[in-house]
């Protein structure tokens, strides 16, 4: 593939940026043509507005012209072809495989995927059925009223935040708990609050191997077996999540009690699948099932819409124009609801694993920007801790507003001021306030000339602050799906457009190699001496500041 800022159409993208950069966003709003309308989206229980962006018609068009040049459409066909498209681990991408509802066949390696996998779905519903029908057990005899779930990165994330955004779904007679770092205070609160007889673990691990997922395994194995004092408990108490069936024996769980997921499902794009057992107990089998739906209805927009009218597309070119263009660093998602409190943080790992990447795909170093650092929070809380960075920092950060429609909670006084706050806030970010209407509204304060000389540049907001709204319906299971999925698919254009595997993480897998090393060398007494001099000293005085304490707290 051509380099990306060697392509004509790049080239007159640039010329666009300098004719176009400094317009205000509320000049594309002056033609008449009712951009909102235009510029606004309905797809299954979300709608969404991105009117509110430096971009115009003409410069929305090149970048269509773009993702057409750079292969997109015959990419998405690949994807949805069952191609390896991964071709760093030559796997294919098929997490869309794992909601399609349609007969269509979907392949990997020439086999249809669709049998195995309605086939583990089915394994998985049942399950669900009878831990929360009561009908399964612990080893005393005992219903299940607590599942923990053990996973790290998508075996964490994706679980824990599905379980908090569908709360009012969830089943009153389980309790839900996730421990993902391997700092003891994580597993140790987490069991301080559980009866043994009473729960189940579930442990996700692709390869049952993960360090920090085994290590908090084995101590909740541990502490098992300490307060039941029968090996045989494991077999009621855990299940796992897993591809690797000698770990999982070895572990000391059934096999019938694995759930399996395959090589071509990646971590981060794992709720889907068994992975998503946590999500299922929660909500029950069906709900599962819209979840999936609710992804389908985006899968089917994306995969047959022409690309000039895929919503991903424009959402995700609405990136690059600026990332590349404006050289934006970072890009925030704030989502009005304390329900979806964890969406960012699982938003994070799927961006930044997936186009965090500094080589093509033929291995040549990129010389634009790929990637975006992503963050957020909830709002209203965001209000008051970042959002004064937005509306009058240097730095241009577009963002993505999220609320909905309805609340759950009958407290509609509340909803009502949710709503309009982040109405507001992306009204505030492209109008601002102008130095004038600062000094007219101090007149009327009637405060001093000198007063307002002083503090009206401090309340200047220069807006043209970009965002992005999106409406859902309500927080339910479909319309999550549907949330999660068009994420996915505009990280996936973006990784095309790019010229980036968006679906290897070789970089993640460095540091856990040499923490296995540095582990060893804890354990020795001699200096460490095989790295660079500041990570020898950092070992060693790890290690001599333990050995102090322990002589401190030895016998007298």
């Amino acid at each position: 593939m051509s380099s990306l800022t060697d392509m004509q159409e790049w080239q007159v993208l640039q010329k666009q940026f300098e004719l176009e950069a400094d317009n205000p966003i509320l000049k594309y709003f002056e033609s008449g043509q009712n951009r909102f309308a235009r510029w606004s989206h309905k797809l299954g229980g979300l709608f969404v507005d991105y009117s509110k962006h430096r971009v115009s018609d003409k410069t929305m068009q090149l970048l269509m012209d773009l993702a057409m040049a750079r292969g997109l459409e015959s990419s998405r066909d690949q994807m949805f072809a069952g191609n390896n498209i991964n071709f760093t681990e030559d796997r294919a991408v098929l997490h869309i495989a794992l909601r399609n509802q349609s007969a269509r066949p979907i392949r990997a390696n020439g086999e249809d995927v669709m049998p195995k996998i309605k086939q583990v779905l089915q394994r998985l519903a049942d399950f669900t059925d009878k831990v929360r029908s009561g009908e399964w057990k612990g080893y005393s005899g005992k219903k299940i009223t607590d599942v923990v779930n053990i996973g790290i990165g998508g075996s964490d994330l994706g679980p824990r935040m599905a379980v908090t955004a569908l709360r009012p779904f969830v089943t009153d007679k389980l309790k839900f708990h996730f421990v993902a770092n391997v700092d003891g205070a994580d597993l140790s609160n987490t069991l301080k609050q559980l009866n043994p007889q009473t729960t189940l673990f579930i442990v996700e691990s692709k390869t049952f191997s993960t360090q920090e997922t085994l290590t908090n395994a084995r101590t909740a194995r541990a502490w098992l077996l300490d307060k039941l004092k029968n090996k045989d408990a494991i077999l009621k108490h855990f299940v796992a999540v897993s591809v690797n069936r000698a770990a999982v024996k070895e572990f000391g769980i059934a096999i019938e009690h694995m759930f399996e997921f395959w090589d071509w499902v990646g971590g981060r794009y794992s709720l889907w699948s068994a992975i998503g057992l946590p999500i299922m107990l929660a909500i029950g089998s069906a709900r599962f099932q819209e979840l999936l739906s609710g992804a389908y209805i985006v899968d089917e927009h994306f995969r047959t819409s022409p690309i000039a009218e895929s919503l991903p597309v424009k959402l995700a070119m609405i990136d690059i124009w600026y990332v590349n263009f404006y050289h934006a660093k970072s890009r925030a998602v704030f989502p009005y609801s304390y329900d979806l409190r964890y969406l960012p943080h699982y938003l994070q790992q799927a961006e930044m694993e997936s186009n965090g990447k500094q080589v093509t795909r033929e291995g040549r170093p990129v010389d634009y920007s790929t990637g975006v650092v992503s963050w957020g929070a909830t709002g209203v809380n965001s209000q008051h801790a970042n959002f004064q960075m937005l509306h009058q920092g240097t730095q241009l950060v577009p963002a993505d507003f999220i609320v909905a429609l309805q609340s759950f909670d009958g407290l509609p006084d509340h909803h009502d001021k949710l709503v309009s706050n982040c109405i507001a806030q992306t009204e505030a970010l492209l109008c601002g306030k102008s130095e004038q209407r600062v000094r007219e509204e101090m007149q009327r304060q009637g405060c001093p000339i000198s007063e307002i000389d002083k503090l009206a540049p401090h309340r200047v907001f220069s807006g043209n602050r970009p965002t992005t709204t999106m409406v859902l319906d309500q927080i339910d299971p479909e319309t999550l799906g549907s949330l999660i999925a068009l994420y996915e698919h505009k990280i996936f254009v973006q990784g095309i457009v790019w010229d980036v595997n968006s679906f290897d993480q070789w970089g993640v897998e460095l540091g856990k190699d040499l923490a296995n090393t540095v582990l060893s060398e804890l354990a020795q007494t001699s200096s460490s001496t095989t790295h660079d001099a500041s990570t020898n000293g950092l070992i060693d005085y790890y290690k001599n500041s333990k050995a102090e304490a322990q002589r401190k707290c030895g016998p007298d």
